[in-house]
């Protein structure tokens, strides 16, 4: 028997964000809420997380749970490519039963090993044609969501992309300025150490992706602070050739 969507969570998170926003508390705090919403909604997912898109066209995750899904999200970012992405491109709820045997984003399901993911489900948040962003959610678990999973997403997304998208009309441009400029300016980041890993290797944009996030992994921090260092090393090196 289908599982019905909780109309109390419903309720309370809604009611608790327009509250915020009336208090004109920052539009981070509420989608963090959808996003502890949608993980406690749908059944073996041990995280959630909401990404906004500016009117510019920037991606920034806005709202999530926990570290993990702001890696995963953040390795979509840096790679071009994945399931968050793919949703907010074909409009469409994506399914990931198996990170590891996907093909369908080769360089973000290699670049998320490691990490406590194995099943990804997202779906779009559109509000009548406008795509304000993405909801989805992480399970460790392989064959993790179903679809019932899906139903259950998607409903808790509608009423929270209608939400979003009377928020990104007026508040979203101000509210999210400086974590979009900061997401852009670390973007930007990495092209540059990419670069320089490809000038100091040989590598195609491909490999060096890989080395950074491989780098990254293994000195337990992120991939903008692995950047702004690979940086630095190459400036000085370049400076003692000069």
């Amino acid at each position: 028997m289908p599982t019905e969507l909780p109309r109390d969570e419903l309720f309370l998170v809604f009611a608790r964000v327009d509250g915020m926003l009336l208090s004109e508390e920052t539009v981070e705090h509420a989608v963090e809420l959808l996003a502890q919403a949608a993980k406690r909604t749908v059944p073996r997912a041990i995280g959630a997380g909401v990404s906004l898109i500016s009117s510019a066209g920037s991606r920034v995750s806005a709202g999530s749970t926990d570290r993990v899904v702001r890696e995963a999200d953040d390795l979509q970012y840096a790679t071009g490519e994945g399931p968050c992405l793919s949703a907010w491109a074909s409009r469409m709820i994506v399914n990931v039963n198996d990170v590891e045997s996907d093909r369908r984003w080769p360089n973000w399901s290699a670049a998320v090993v490691g990490l406590p993911v194995r099943s990804v489900l997202s779906t779009p948040l559109q509000h009548k044609e406008t795509i304000v962003g993405a909801m989805k959610v992480y399970s460790a678990a392989e064959h993790a969501f179903t679809l019932e999973s899906a139903r259950l997403l998607t409903m808790f997304a509608g009423p929270a992309a209608a939400l979003l998208a009377h928020v990104q009309a007026k508040d979203l441009p101000v509210k999210l300025s400086e974590s979009i400029s900061n997401a852009m300016g670390q973007r930007d980041m990495i092209n540059i150490a990419k670069g320089v890993v490809m000038d100091q290797h040989g590598f195609d944009r491909n490999a060096a992706t890989r080395h950074l996030i491989q780098v990254a992994r293994a000195e337990c921090v992120t991939m903008g602070e692995t950047a702004q260092r690979i940086i630095a090393a190459g400036w000085r090196q370049g400076g003692n050739r000069s």
